[in-house]
């Protein structure tokens, strides 16, 4: 691990899913020398099947606002003695690049991010997989959480049948409709013109939340002030690509380059 200025990775977990599926991440991480920490969202303190025991009437997950979750995040990286790497997934992607713009991180991965303000997703795919999540004309105070059939489009396409089924039976959970909205509001402000630590982005050919070409433009919004800055796609890799049998092909890629720039 020759050149790495600091060995602790704060992983953060995106929406409607359970932080446990960083698990063998952090297992693969720390045999290669990293300390590592996965910490749950506010109120999502369990495993699955507990917190979908919850829904739809866990009010304070429900109440739970994106200004509140990146302040979550923001703290647990200012506890640290130094600054951490930073590995986010989908709006975990994009609350890595809010911590980034922030100067918290030594150097960050956001892998399939959620687009930034200013990063306008009008990719139909995007729309069909997560429109529901903003909870139009229903209570705000209930959760929402995804059916079978919208996990399957939105994180598990191209995938056997029972391997759809385990992967919803033991990662999906409910989620604030909330935070979901705060997606589309200045609590997703990143600023693209600032000098920043060290970025990786990483998107799926086949995801159909968060396309390619979606997070390629998040990449793009970037300005080039020599600050180091990269985007890799995956070919294959679903919204599920934490998960997916290709996960350590992604994890040795981001060990590399971590290795190199941070």
């Amino acid at each position: 691990m020759e050149g790495i200025k600091t060995k602790t990775v704060v992983f953060v977990t995106g929406a409607f899913v359970v932080n446990t599926g960083w698990d063998e991440w952090q297992s693969y991480f720390q045999s290669k020398g990293y300390e590592t920490m996965a910490p749950p969202w506010p109120f999502k303190d369990g495993t699955a099947a507990e917190l979908r025991a919850r829904q739809p009437n866990d009010t304070d997950l429900a109440k739970l606002t994106l200004n509140e979750l990146v302040d979550h995040y923001m703290d647990i990286v200012k506890a640290l003695p130094e600054k951490p790497i930073v590995i986010g997934h989908s709006l975990g992607g994009l609350i890595t690049q809010i911590i980034v713009s922030h100067d918290l991180a030594a150097a960050a991965v956001a892998i399939h991010s959620v687009p930034p303000q200013g990063v306008f997703p009008y990719e139909f795919s995007f729309l069909k997989a997560g429109w529901k999540a903003l909870g139009l004309f229903t209570d705000l105070d209930e959760t929402y959480l995804m059916s079978f059939e919208d996990w399957q489009y939105a994180f598990v396409n191209d995938m056997p049948l029972d391997e759809q089924q385990k992967a919803y039976d033991e990662n999906t959970i409910p989620e604030s409709k909330v935070v979901a909205r705060g997606g589309l509001t200045s609590a997703a402000h990143v600023d693209f013109e600032k000098p920043h630590a060290p970025l990786l982005l990483t998107a799926g050919s086949i995801d159909n939340i968060i396309p390619a070409h979606l997070n390629h433009r998040n990449f793009e919004a970037y300005k080039s002030n020599g600050s180091v800055l990269d985007y890799k796609e995956f070919e294959g890799r679903n919204h599920f690509v934490l998960g997916q049998p290709t996960w350590k092909e992604d994890a040795d890629y981001i060990l590399d380059w971590l290795d190199k720039n941070a």
